[in-house]
């Protein structure tokens, strides 16, 4: 199976857990040795997020508060790669096509951000369709999709199962802005409704979630 990984800014980087980043490694190197084909997208959370605020302060437009946050991204990217030891290719992969030759060659892929005006989530979304992947988990800061935003609705319901169709109006954002925080990026939607690649969201201080959604049991919510 050829999995893409979305590891949430939000679980790994806010604050840093570098505990949770060598469990999700451990975890990824078995996905990989079961002869699954990984791809891990990471996120830069809220580091990036004091970044962009940086640069609102300093006057800078909104592709520079990008390019700020994708660099962010990169750095932990960075981590996950040196960790991940011969097993990934030597660098960070900054393009699709990076991704896609890095894959060909039977590496784990790993990247952060790609270019301004689109977040990880969608960076994600990309790569699966460019790479025809099976599935794209993601691991994030809840323990899956809800009715509505569970910080702010005591009484948010969490969905076990919807489509494409019923995400796009579950989502608060329905267009990109630097430093966007909810639980899917509403243009990763399009590309994977676009794509019809089978998405997964999980809590991603759980690892072992991402586990479990490769090998098909119910965790939290699928949408296809």
């Amino acid at each position: 199976m050829r999995v893409v990984f979305r590891i949430g800014g939000s679980v790994v980087a806010s604050p840093i857990n570098t505990q949770l980043m060598s469990k999700y490694i451990e975890l990824l190197k078995a996905v990989k040795a079961e002869g699954n084909e990984v791809v891990v997208v990471v996120g830069g959370g809220s580091l990036a997020r004091e970044f962009i605020g940086i640069a609102k302060k300093l006057d800078l437009e909104m592709q520079a508060q990008d390019e700020v946050a994708i660099s962010v991204s990169r750095l932990f990217a960075q981590l996950f790669l040196k960790k991940f030891g011969d097993l990934s290719c030597s660098k960070v992969a900054v393009t699709l096509d990076d991704a896609a030759e890095c894959l060909a060659d039977g590496k784990v892929v790993v990247m952060g951000g790609l270019k301004p005006g689109i977040t990880t989530d969608t960076v994600a979304a990309l790569v699966a369709e460019r790479v025809n992947a099976d599935l794209l988990v993601k691991g994030t800061d809840q323990e899956g999709i809800y009715d509505k935003d569970p910080r702010k609705c005591a009484d948010a319901v969490k969905l076990n199962q919807l489509s494409f169709d019923d995400l796009q109006g579950v989502l608060a954002e329905t267009e990109h802005k630097a430093g966007i925080h909810q639980i899917i990026d509403p243009e990763a939607v399009k590309v994977l409704k676009r794509k019809r690649v089978k998405l997964i969201v999980v809590s991603g201080f759980k690892p072992e979630n991402i586990l479990a959604a490769v090998k098909g049991k119910k965790v939290g919510t699928v949408v296809n």
